[in-house]
């Protein structure tokens, strides 16, 4: 809860999250708060990883220019008209404006596997950070091939990073914000300029040539083939929906209902092409770069970056794992805290949150999280997805956008059933087809989004009268 302190007719705020409660006038937020974020958490720690990973997937360079510039777009486009408006007129964290339409009981299930799989994903970017970490005390990297820690010089590393990266998400909102501001332009610097050195230990002088070299790594990396596992609309839909649970799935209704306007949206753009276009190419530059030089086609961060730029990009990884996974357990923080409230209600967000950041630390030990981001990101917005789509349907279809009566509204029972059969009744065949068949984890998310949200509106009775 808040606390605030009157001036003339407005109050104030001084302290709180708004957990529980609409956020207060007070404590709203203008565009320039979410541009430093945004560009921070998206031109972060992934990055490193994701770009690499068309490299060695066989994307050809053309699909990766085009098709992350229209996919990111999609995403951008995403956050501004479908989850920014909702925000700033509902203005609850996810988790309380769910519970207001699932009932507390089924909001405890999807705040376990939305806690969870953000914890995964967090624990992925402390990965990547150790790997910087460790390069001062010669380190053994772990490899592609590793799931488990390989050396206990690594576990440490990890724990102490993931600790320090908890302790500071676990102080807030504002502090998850001011450290993105402060980190994200120096980074977004250093990600340009491993992109250009990248580019220029390649020696490429035209695009044919950038294309043939592109070629070479590809054909290196697989061990003398040339195979692709990505096509243009892989990679399109991969841009629009790596981050499908933060805008279809209304996941950042907790960060942008601390926005004045909607139009804050478009500070994700900065993410988008900062970050998802920029930063994913220069960091597959990079990869390519490594393999012509040195004959190594392993993506660990760390070295990659120290090839290319030395002690600055060794500072960069550390500071983008960081920036990525901080406000990444501060969201899975305010999922567990909603779901330990609805058993112990005194649950202060800042022990949930630690509780999120010693999961991902732990996570962060099993370097597999890392190495299978494409398919673990679309994997997670495929169940946790469509869970917008319910929020989506039932704020234009059934309660016609009227956000005061919806502040004022209870849940119909602790536990819908038409939330629960329209959320699994998609998610169940996509995530076996997924999982167990080998299909691509993005191409479901859409279908599944749209199927949950019909399916939501014809179980569904109308909402009673606040």
């Amino acid at each position: 809860m808040s606390k605030t302190q009157q001036t003339g007719d407005e109050a104030t705020v001084t302290t709180g999250e708004f957990e529980r409660e609409p956020v207060a006038k007070g404590a709203l937020k203008g565009a320039n708060k979410f541009w430093g974020m945004y560009a921070g958490e998206h031109a972060a720690g992934t990055e490193f990883m994701i770009g690499p990973l068309f490299l060695l997937a066989g994307v050809t360079l053309q699909n990766v220019f085009l098709g992350l510039l229209f996919g990111n777009l999609m995403a951008v486009l995403s956050w501004r008209f479908i989850c920014a408006p909702i925000a700033t007129k509902a203005r609850f964290t996810l988790y309380h404006h769910l519970e207001k339409i699932a009932g507390k009981w089924l909001v405890l299930i999807y705040n376990l596997a939305n806690g969870l799989l953000f914890c995964f994903l967090a624990g992925a970017m402390i990965t990547v950070s150790a790997t910087a970490v460790g390069i001062p005390f010669n380190m053994e990297m772990p490899t592609v091939e590793d799931f488990y820690p390989n050396s206990l010089t690594f576990v440490f590393i990890v724990l102490a990073v993931g600790l320090i990266i908890a302790f500071v998400a676990s102080l807030g909102y504002e502090m998850v914000s001011r450290f993105a501001n402060i980190a994200s332009p120096w980074m977004v610097l250093v990600f340009l300029a491993c992109g250009i050195v990248a580019y220029k230990q390649l020696g490429a002088t035209s695009w044919a040539e950038l294309n043939s070299l592109w070629s070479e790594s590809i054909i290196f990396a697989q061990d003398g083939k040339s195979e692709s596992t990505m096509g243009f609309w892989n990679v399109f839909l991969f841009g629009w929906f790596c981050n499908a649970a933060m805008h279809v799935g209304m996941a950042d209704l907790s960060v942008f209902r601390f926005a004045k306007k909607a139009n804050a949206g478009w500070a994700t753009s900065a993410g988008m092409y900062v970050g998802h276009y920029m930063a994913w190419i220069a960091a597959a530059f990079m990869l390519a770069a490594q393999i012509k030089l040195n004959q190594d086609a392993n993506p660990v961060p760390g070295p990659m970056a120290n090839n290319v730029v030395g002690l600055a990009g060794i500072i960069c990884v550390v500071v983008a794992g960081w920036t990525t996974a901080n406000p990444t357990i501060y969201r899975a923080g305010l999922a567990f805290q909603a779901m330990a409230q609805t058993i112990f209600p005194t649950v202060s967000r800042f022990k949930a949150t630690f509780t999120a950041g010693i999961i991902a630390t732990i996570a962060g030990a099993f370097p597999a999280f890392a190495w299978q981001l494409l398919g673990f990101v679309g994997l997670y917005g495929t169940i946790l997805a469509p869970i917008g789509g319910i929020i989506f349907f039932d704020w234009y279809f059934r309660r016609n956008g009227d956000a005061e009566a919806f502040q004022k509204s209870s849940p119909n029972s602790s536990f819908n059933i038409a939330v629960f059969l329209a959320w699994l009744i998609p998610v169940v065949p996509a995530f076996y087809l997924i999982v167990y068949k080998g299909y691509t984890a993005v191409n479901f998310v859409l279908p599944c989004w749209l199927i949950t949200g019909l399916l939501y509106l014809a179980f569904s009775k109308k909402p009673k009268a606040a």
